[in-house]
């Protein structure tokens, strides 16, 4: 089963010998090696490139323990650069080595050499490391299968495969998997053994059970909007504890570090203005979520809108929550000011787009209730509206465009149709 992931080999093509470390990033389990040592790798070959030009070295194999010294690292690298022309060095999990970014910076002092490295904690892409780079690291952020991606390697019809993805997400190894048990059992252990254990180790978390109910409250409000202040107040009065909002940030953070969640925050449209809080918390899987909840809360609504997150970072968006502010006249004739949300706001370059998710539109008044905050905009940006079934695009009168979900993850231009 050759799933080609063209979106990423897109962005590695256009960075291949640019003079910097390409850094390969995401969640455990998303592919990022399965690209950079199948996919990349085979293509280099496939180009012509001798085989002893392509240094490939997985630093979570035991096997190549002792390469995890930096020192050791260095020497057989540059030991193997024997010849003129062309080296690919492809590593594997370059976490596993202390002060890799000094090993990297001095491989990049080697004339003809182009790097590529993965990793699945964000740490070392933070803004201290990325400095002794010397701006010279370049991400290419890895997200699970995309719905496009799922369809090209399944057998099943578009409406039973999405509701196969919405379900157990598109880890790419719940492709293999045949039952609903074994899918369930490979995600509830991913995240308790992989997951949960590398945040807790990392960073030496000694009262595990916060962090985890934590990841309970976040995982059953996808969607929804919160802050630490909020979460704090669910903490003392559900569980009775003594967190404060300041660990309750540090923990959101931890789990954004390992890329198990991200966050949009409000954006004021008519005010042009970030607002610091509240902000909207998605998983990077809804199969990781729902696995976390026992597959107890399968609300479409909410899935669907996580997946239109999701698929928006994909293609390279930024993604705000969006704030329409308007005045209208109460019972008793007097003006009142009402914000209106909109789901999300995406930015590409001088492109935006604004984007309502409603799993349904039963009838015309869920419609224009669906639809007000859009026609509020004053704009001109591309206005769209997607909805859960499967129904021919539309445009009316306020130029909002309407179409279904599996349309808009299908299409890979869904944005300008």
């Amino acid at each position: 089963m050759l799933i080609k992931r063209e979106l990423y080999m897109e962005q590695i093509h256009i960075r291949e010998n640019n003079g910097m470390v390409k850094v390969i990033t995401g969640v455990r389990r998303c592919g990022k090696s399965y690209l950079l040592f199948k996919l990349f790798r085979n293509e280099l070959l496939e180009r012509g490139i001798k085989e002893n030009h392509i240094l490939s070295i997985a630093l979570d194999n035991i096997e190549n323990r002792n390469l995890r010294d930096p020192i050791a690292l260095y020497q057989e690298l540059k030991a193997s650069i024997k010849e003129d022309g062309q080296y690919y060095i492809l590593l594997d999990e370059i976490q596993f080595v202390p002060d890799f970014s000094e090993v990297l910076n001095s491989l990049l002092q080697i004339d003809e050499v182009d790097i590529y490295v993965t990793g699945s904690n964000s740490k070392f892409l933070s803004s201290d490391v990325l400095t002794e780079f010397r701006g010279r690291g370049d991400e290419i952020r890895v997200y699970p299968l995309s719905f496009a991606e799922y369809m090209s390697a399944t057998e099943l019809s578009e409406e039973d495969a999405l509701n196969e993805y919405m379900t157990y997400g598109g880890l790419p190894r719940i492709l293999s998997l045949k039952t609903d048990d074994q899918k369930s059992k490979y995600l509830n252990d991913l995240f308790e053994e992989t997951y949960l254990k590398d945040i807790i180790e990392h960073n030496h978390i000694v009262n595990t059970n916060e962090l985890e109910n934590l990841v309970n409250i976040l995982s059953s409000a996808i969607g929804s909007l919160t802050n630490p202040r909020k979460l704090q107040n669910t903490f003392q009065s559900v569980m009775q504890s003594s967190i404060t909002d300041k660990t309750i940030k540090k923990y959101i953070d931890y789990l954004k570090d390992a890329f198990l969640i991200d966050t949009a925050i409000r954006y004021d449209i008519k005010g042009k203005k970030y607002i610091n809080t509240p902000m909207k918390i998605y998983f990077v899987d809804q199969g990781l979520r729902n696995a976390r909840l026992g597959f107890r809360q399968i609300e479409e609504t909410h899935l669907m809108e996580n997946m239109i997150y999701l698929e928006l970072k994909r293609r390279g968006y930024s993604v705000d929550v969006g704030l329409v502010e308007i005045r209208e006249k109460g019972d008793a004739g007097q003006t009142k000011r009402k914000q209106l949300e909109v789901d999300f706001i995406a930015y590409k370059g001088n492109n935006k787009y604004y984007i309502q998710s409603a799993f349904a539109l039963p009838d015309e008044a869920k419609r224009i209730q669906e639809e007000r905050p859009l026609v509020n905009i004053a704009d001109s940006f591309k206005k769209i509206v997607v909805v859960g079934n499967h129904i021919k695009l539309k445009r009316d009168d306020f130029g909002i465009t309407t179409m279904g979900i599996r349309q808009f993850l299908l299409e890979s231009n869904s944005l300008d149709l």
